[in-house]
């Protein structure tokens, strides 16, 4: 079922989940177990997160150095065919611009549309290690908003596929102010988004301002709220800095007022959560979607609680 029609047929919010595709040498059984946990709580569906390859320089012979593609991870397009002949769930494969040209992205656009797979979550991706700033292959993408188009424009694909764009509630960091960058989201939507995920966040009234400015500025597709729980301290500083988001003090002072005890620090993370996701629905969110980093234990807790 395509995700903007469960949107709107939906009577009450629901959790979604998002996993990270394992790395290679996990067994399909092994990926379905891990999935499992989530099933009790009915997820309406699960997105598999895509990752650029990589590339290693290998030192020849010669004394010169060859370039070798290295893939650690099973790909997402797999991934979202295994969940999807295990469960009855919808998948949402992750398409992102950065390391593919137009054409290796068609290719893998008529590879969803074969499995039956009608739902995308289309995003420009990160830079690599290296660069500064984002650079598009050659006969690529450089904005999300061009790869909303390029789906919509696909044999039809603007009726098959239903597709989600990401949102930054304290902006992209790239984005010179959040003016600029919701300017940049309705892009995304006028280009044919059905729904946004936002990033992480640990401030509710930051999402509320979010949606208030989205809404300002004509965006009126759902916002879905994305909840990540803290599980350990390093975090607090790892996660600014890789997402440029602010972490409240109340919880860092919290986190920090734990020191070494990790299961202390742990459950702080996930009764914030908590707190958080039930404050969401009470404030009448169509969802809350939540970034598991493929561990079940905390997100069961807190959909138990919640859901």
């Amino acid at each position: 079922m395509k995700i903007r029609d469960i949107l709107k047929e939906s009577r009450k919010p629901f959790p979604s989940l998002e996993i990270v595709p394992p790395m290679k040498g996990i067994t399909n059984s092994q990926l379905i177990e891990s999935v499992k946990p989530f099933m009790e709580f009915s997820p309406r569906y699960i997105n598999v997160t895509c990752h650029r390859d990589e590339y290693e320089f290998r030192a020849e012979k010669n004394g010169t150095f060859s370039r070798h593609l290295v893939r650690n991870k099973v790909s997402e397009v797999a991934v979202c065919s295994a969940i999807m002949s295990a469960y009855d769930i919808d998948v949402v494969p992750h398409v992102i611009c950065g390391g593919a040209t137009a054409d290796q992205i068609d290719n893998k656009l008529s590879d969803l549309k074969f499995l039956g797979i009608e739902n995308i979550m289309a995003l420009r991706g990160d830079c690599i290690v290296g660069e500064k700033r984002f650079v598009p292959e050659e006969g690529g993408y450089r904005y999300a908003s061009e790869l909303v188009e390029a789906i919509c424009a696909f044999e039809n694909g603007g009726d098959f596929f239903s597709i989600g764009v990401g949102g930054y509630p304290e902006k992209h960091f790239e984005a010179p102010n959040i003016e600029t960058d919701i300017e940049n989201l309705k892009k995304k939507v006028d280009a044919g988004a059905d729904y946004i995920i936002t990033q992480m966040f640990f401030d509710n009234k930051v999402f509320y301002d979010y949606v208030g400015r989205c809404r300002a500025a004509g965006i009126e597709v759902p916002v879905i709220p994305g909840l990540k729980p803290l599980t350990t301290a390093r975090q607090v500083s790892l996660l600014p800095e890789s997402f440029s988001i602010d972490i409240p003090l109340e919880l860092t002072s919290e986190i920090r007022a734990a020191g070494d005890d990790r299961e202390a620090v742990y459950r702080i993370g996930t009764d914030w959560c908590i707190t958080q996701c039930k404050d969401l629905l009470a404030h009448g969110v169509p969802a809350v979607h939540f970034y598991t980093m493929g561990k079940a234990g905390n997100i069961v807790r807190i959909l138990r609680e919640c859901f």
